[in-house]
């Protein structure tokens, strides 16, 4: 059978595009367990006598695991997986000995997951034909077995799996026509009310016109940087850079913002990477990167952030990862499965925005956060009255009971930093020391002595 190449050529963006609207179509990704999938694999594995079989589906970013059997497996990054040798080839890819593959090292990466020593992979497609997952079978032995006649049944079975794919995206169909036409409400300030539309999603993220700008986190009392915060910003050739408040809701409708979304988390760890290639010393700062309500509710976010971080080779405690209590309440159970599962990978956990949209005090001791972050709107008011300051002061209190740090955001004014350091605030972020920026001025930023920001003005206001 014939190899794809392994480094694979400039993806038709047409094509991709077609083909990710087919896998949207199906409504597959992030579904729970099913029966159907599973007995699938359960086949595949007994008529293989294999150690582990996969049924996957791709998205622009990540491979997600709809059902496994053997060594459980959820998630992967899109790059050098093996649904893009599947794609590739348009067919079957198999490798019946890794060890005496002419690239065995690149293979091993693909598959060090399964700890495999051979494997076959056969596409599963759509209706239309499209390569919308693999169904995979891996063996921890060299295998000489694999013969035509085999691959036609395991062929069979993923044309078991694209049948079901269509039932599900039938039933989508017929739901949404019962609904009626959705009446497009997001809008924007510019002349075309139009703009941006889900296809100008896509291809700033596949011409990489996305970027992070970071705002850095410090010690109070110090000054010292001791973290960031990761923040995306869609640097369009035409007009200019966009905030992602013109996007982000877009994004978020139509299910963009989960492969934005794993682009800012490995954009992050690739930018800790090089930091702490200029200077070790940074190795001990951490960059906090924002998750989404849909990204959260995921279920193998926990794998796909340990891919990314195997991937970058950075340790787990420098990356961060905020949530809202938005993103939280709605489903508890899960919410409660997600944070353990980051916790036992040894990321840090900030609650973003703290005291908005929930009153979170009865149930905050439940969840293992490291940080709150007190939202802006309570600081900007602290010199209001006693109210607004008391509010400061109970969070502060409340996370120091619960043994968590405090940063508090939105810090525009010196008055503001210094009733905060007298209330026993560690940590802070805003205006008055530094706006969010890019990776390029970070770095500069970093080589001041210690990491220490200067004094701020007692003037400096955020609109100076």
């Amino acid at each position: 059978m014939p190899q794809a190449e392994f480094e694979i050529e400039g993806v038709d963006r047409q094509q991709e595009d077609a083909r990710l609207a087919a896998l949207v179509a199906t409504g597959i990704l992030d579904t729970p367990p099913e029966p159907a999938y599973d007995t699938i694999t359960r086949l595949a594995a007994e008529y293989f006598h294999a150690d582990a079989a996969t049924i996957c589906f791709a998205d622009a970013s990540r491979v997600w695991i709809k059902s496994h059997w053997g060594q459980a497996t959820r998630e992967l990054p899109r790059k050098d997986s093996i649904f893009d040798l599947v794609l590739a080839e348009d067919g079957p890819f198999m490798v019946t000995d890794i060890s005496a593959h002419p690239q065995h090292e690149r293979l091993l990466m693909r598959v060090r997951c399964h700890n495999a020593a051979s494997f076959v992979s056969v596409p599963v497609r759509s209706f239309d034909g499209r390569i919308l997952g693999c169904l995979s079978v891996f063996s921890k032995k060299p295998s000489q077995m694999i013969q035509p006649e085999v691959i036609r049944s395991l062929v069979g079975l993923a044309d078991m799996v694209s049948s079901q794919l269509e039932l599900r995206r039938l039933r989508n169909s017929l739901t949404e026509g019962r609904k009626g036409p959705r009446r497009a409400h997001h809008t924007t300030e510019s002349a075309n009310q139009d703009w941006p539309r889900p296809a100008d999603l896509r291809h700033a993220l596949e011409r990489g016109q996305f970027v992070l700008y970071y705002q850095p986190e410090i010690e109070l009392v110090t000054r010292k940087i001791i973290g960031l915060e990761a923040l995306i910003r869609w640097a369009h050739p035409e007009r200019g850079l966009i905030p992602p408040m013109d996007f982000i809701p877009l994004a978020e409708e139509t299910g963009m913002i989960l492969p934005i979304g794993d682009w800012g988390i490995e954009e992050a760890c690739t930018q800790i990477q090089k930091w702490c290639i200029e200077d070790p010393f940074h190795a001990s700062m951490r960059v906090g990167v924002n998750l989404s309500a849909s990204q959260f509710q995921r279920v193998g976010l926990a794998d796909h952030v340990e891919a990314v971080l195997v991937q970058s080779g950075i340790s787990s405690r420098q990356l961060g990862l905020e949530m809202t209590e938005s993103s939280i309440i709605p489903n508890m159970g899960t919410a409660m499965g997600v944070l353990g599962s980051l916790r036992r990978l040894g990321v840090s956990l900030l609650m973003d925005d703290f005291g908005t949209g929930y009153s979170s005090l009865s149930y905050l001791h439940s969840f293992p956060f490291d940080v709150l972050k007190i939202d802006r709107s309570f600081v900007s008011r602290m010199n209001e009255g006693d109210q607004p300051l008391q509010i400061v002061r109970t969070i502060i209190e409340l996370a120091r009971v619960l043994g968590m740090d405090v940063v508090a955001e939105g810090i525009e004014t010196h008055e503001q930093y210094r009733l905060l350091r007298e209330m026993g605030c560690r940590y802070g972020q805003g205006f008055l020391f530094a706006r969010p920026m890019s990776a390029e001025a970070v770095t500069q930023l970093l080589r001041l002595p210690g990491r220490v920001l200067p004094e701020p003005e007692p003037a400096k206001l955020a609109c100076a």
